[in-house]
């Protein structure tokens, strides 16, 4: 069939601007995760390495809820409901892809990452995609997975599993909450439809959901402050990360007041800037941040700069 299985189609599968973030965010780990300085060539094999594994997650995804995607507005005009790729071909595509990126942690970041790596997509595709119909918990499973790429930027750079990159994941975390809620009370009608047990469906007055809305965006507050209470950062991250965090429970709190189409799509708007501001704020404030050429070029197995040399 003339037009079917292109490689832009296949491309979208990936959700490119859902990657980007996640680089973002491995980036912003790896970063916090070296020790004064970082190896250029480890940061991009290890973007990589956890970009293809993102990539292949969502594209695996969407092979899985095809038929959920065809039923709702918002997902209707994707790859796999109109017919542009074929399920066979995008499940060949997505097991290639995540199998590559993994492959490429394992081998020239370290095994830890590529556990990890294997983990977010396990349970994405195996645990949360499947409780989406089942449950409205799937929200807070699915937050796992989610804040895993910056713990892996995290591991690629330390190579351990450290306090400072589990605060670094509490921060994602709990980012991905009012964000999601916010999304799901904005797409109930449409999620409804898709046969989706989100919260915004089994809520239909909106108390579950604004209440969770601010009890996570208060959450975040002392969250967002640890990497400075451990010394990752210095007072001007602390201080916009009060700044930042303050202004998400404020969203919180307006939605919680009113919860219609307005104040959820202003919390969403929040989070989508919350995220990135921090992140930058991470890492002009964070203690790697001088580069160093790599001297055995780009096969680099590991990160030399360990915690605390």
């Amino acid at each position: 069939m003339t037009g079917v299985n292109r490689p832009g189609d296949l491309f979208s599968l990936t959700k490119p601007r859902i990657t980007l973030m996640v680089l973002i965010s491995s980036g912003a780990g790896f970063l916090l995760g070296s020790s004064g300085e970082w190896d250029a060539w480890a940061l991009a094999i290890a973007s990589i390495g956890i970009g293809l594994v993102a990539g292949g997650t969502s594209a695996l995804n969407q092979v899985l809820e095809r038929d959920i995607d065809s039923r709702m507005l918002r997902t209707r005009g994707r790859a796999l409901p109109t017919g542009k790729v074929t399920p066979g071909v995008a499940t060949v595509f997505s097991l290639c892809v995540s199998g590559l990126g993994v492959g490429v942690l394992a081998l020239f970041v370290n095994p830890l990452t590529a556990v990890l790596a294997v983990i977010a997509l396990l349970s994405y595709v195996l645990v949360y995609t499947p409780l989406k119909k089942v449950s409205s918990l799937s929200t807070l499973v699915g937050a796992v997975p989610g804040a895993l790429p910056i713990l892996g930027g995290w591991t690629a750079a330390a190579g351990s599993l450290d306090p400072g990159g589990w605060a670094l994941f509490g921060i994602l975390f709990f980012w991905q909450l009012p964000h999601f809620l916010a999304l799901a009370w904005m797409y109930r009608d449409d999620y409804r439809r898709g046969g989706l047990k989100m919260l915004g469906v089994s809520d239909p007055g909106g108390r579950q959901t604004r209440h969770q809305s601010v009890l996570y965006a208060l959450a975040l507050v002392p969250t967002s402050l640890l990497p400075a209470l451990l010394g990752l950062t210095g007072s001007f991250y602390a201080f916009a990360a009060l700044l930042l965090s303050g202004a998400y429970v404020i969203s919180a709190l307006r939605f919680a007041a009113r919860a219609d189409s307005p104040t959820a799509r202003g919390l969403f708007r929040v989070s989508l800037l919350y995220l990135p501001v921090l992140l930058m704020f991470l890492t002009l404030d964070g203690r790697g941040t001088a580069v160093v050429a790599p001297e055995s070029g780009p096969t680099v197995t590991a990160v030399s700069h360990r915690i605390g040399e």
